[in-house]
């Protein structure tokens, strides 16, 4: 059931990543380590090339989630510049 669950958590934050940026470091604990785990199985010949596929799909949306972070990173500086105009001169 835990997998189910965060491929649903991962849902939630499509949706809405500004509301749930504060979820996106957990993604990289979810996806990272299944790769890093997947290709020192490989290369110890434990595990089937196929499962590399699957490694290779996380390790994707793992950077994607990372860029989805540092992209939201600028839109949440932008969005409190603009929402706080003395903080604009104040830097100027």
């Amino acid at each position: 059931f835990a997998v189910l669950a965060w491929q649903v958590a991962f849902l939630v934050i499509a949706r809405d990543p500004m509301r749930f940026r504060s979820m996106m470091p957990v993604t990289f604990l979810e996806k990272f380590p299944y790769v890093v785990g997947i290709v020192v199985l490989f290369l110890q010949g434990r595990a089937p090339s196929q499962m590399l596929l699957t490694g290779s799909l996380d390790f994707v949306l793992g950077i994607l989630f990372v860029a989805a972070f540092i992209v939201t990173r600028k839109q949440t500086a932008a969005q409190s510049a603009s929402s706080n105009p003395s903080a604009v001169h104040a830097n100027a």
